[in-house]
């Protein structure tokens, strides 16, 4: 998974480099090029990275909810008594 995300990035951002690159001969096929890289990074490869790296993780941890601030507090706290 790791390696088809960065094939992914890798191609995405070599057609964007090509689109500028021929965009001064041909600006449809260009802004194609351009536009493809795009939607490879934004719509490709992020939602399958946030895929592999959520994967198995808590979300509730990472909510802001009335118990993680008072666990937010009281290690702040903790921190604070230590010299």
């Amino acid at each position: 998974m790791r390696y088809l995300i960065l094939g992914i990035v890798i191609l995405s951002f070599a057609s964007i480099i090509y689109g500028f690159n021929i965009k001064s001969e041909d600006e449809i096929r260009g802004n194609k090029f351009i536009g493809a890289g795009t939607v490879g990074l934004f719509l490709v490869a992020m939602p399958l990275f946030l895929i592999k790296e959520s994967r198995g993780k808590k979300m509730k941890d990472y909510m802001l909810n009335q118990e993680n601030i008072k666990k937010m507090q009281e290690n702040e706290a903790r921190n604070k008594r230590k010299p």
